[in-house]
């Protein structure tokens, strides 16, 4: 086999796979699947933006007891 028929069969392959993506078990939800409105879009952009700046305050505080708390005991 050349290199053309291996590329044709590579393709055909991908295609196959392609033409099944709306018919498989996830069809359903593909299908049901929309694009978000401005304010939907926004309430979860903010919800994200409050998740990342906690989880971030969290560690820093974690970092900064780790690094101050110990040293606050080691001199008494």
């Amino acid at each position: 086999m050349d290199i053309v028929e291996g590329s044709w069969n590579v393709q055909d392959k991908i295609e196959e796979k392609a033409g099944k993506i709306g018919k498989g078990k996830f069809g359903r939800i593909l299908k049901m699947a929309r694009k978000p409105d401005k304010e939907e879009f926004r309430k979860t952009l903010l919800i994200v933006i409050a998740g990342i700046l906690l989880i971030g305050g969290l560690g820093f505080l974690i970092m900064w007891l780790w690094d101050n708390v110990p040293a606050y005991f080691s001199v008494i």
